[in-house]
């Protein structure tokens, strides 16, 4: 893939070419929004919104034929790459993510043919494989697909932005997304005010509710930055990480390594292990 970011770079015509091909193809059309969101990063908005405009258009087809994704992607990369270019900081655009989930939700809900048909696929694989579990109410399956909805494309947005950023630091700054990543810390007012939002949204009477999950996203991807970082200052192997990603996938494990980030905000876990680590030495 770091060939067809080289080839992107090489000029406007090659990321148009770029973007739209890989907008073509299945499951590869998910890598067009990092391409348009490189160029955003590395040459600015006006670079980025002539590439856009062509990469959309394959997009804009599968969106007509039901699979949302991608488009959502695109639109939710371009604002996210902006305000990383602009601010240098990946802070904010975790924060600009939010927008993802809640356009996600928007458009999910705008195109109620693909939700029935989502909540009708689900409703039956439940139905097959959890017979000795309490029935799901209609009301309760639809809110969860949708905020599940949003979450994902919260995710992938980030995943890629990151690629985007990865791309950009091996092509021009070797070494340089490591150490960005690495100090990503979530100021404490922003982890508590995400905190706050994620405890009304709990409640489940709020304006607020289903978005919980959406609240606890920027924390767990400060979580992975953290232990990113952690492993680096004490110098572990790598295989540290290989394990703290398989961990990663059970759902219990990303609720301790959000309160973790959290906890982070406040207290630096890897700025005070590397200043005890340098008085030692």
């Amino acid at each position: 893939m770091l060939g067809l970011a080289r080839y992107a770079m090489n000029g406007r015509r090659q990321a148009i070419v770029a973007s739209m091909l890989s907008g073509m193809v299945p499951l590869l059309n998910l890598i067009s929004p990092a391409i348009v969101g490189l160029v955003m990063l590395r040459q600015g908005g006006t670079a980025a919104m002539q590439v856009a405009i062509w990469a959309v258009l394959p997009l804009l087809g599968w969106a007509w034929v039901g699979d949302l994704t991608p488009l959502i992607l695109l639109l939710g990369v371009l604002p996210m790459a902006a305000v990383l270019r602009r601010t240098q900081s990946w802070q904010p655009a975790l924060l600009v993510s939010l927008l993802v989930g809640a356009g996600s939700e928007v458009a999910l809900r705008l195109r109620p043919g693909v939700l029935e048909q989502l909540q009708t696929q689900v409703g039956n694989f439940l139905a097959q494989s959890a017979t000795d579990q309490p029935e799901i109410s209609a009301e309760l399956l639809q809110t969860t697909l949708i905020s599940m909805f949003g979450v994902m494309h919260m995710m992938v947005a980030i995943t890629c932005l990151i690629l985007a950023r990865w791309w950009q630091a091996r092509l021009y700054n070797p070494g340089g997304f490591q150490a960005e990543f690495h100090a990503l810390r979530l100021q404490p007012q922003v982890a508590g005010l995400l905190l706050l939002l994620f405890l009304l949204a709990g409640f489940g009477s709020t304006a607020l509710a289903g978005w919980a999950m959406y609240f606890s996203l920027p924390l767990l991807i400060a979580g992975i930055a953290m232990v990113h970082g952690l492993v680096k200052v004490k110098g572990w192997s790598g295989m540290m990480l290989l394990g703290f990603y398989l961990l990663l996938m059970s759902p219990p494990i990303m609720q301790i390594v959000a309160v973790f980030a959290l906890i982070d905000s406040f207290y630096d876990f890897r700025g005070r292990l590397k200043r005890r680590d340098d008085n030692e030495n």
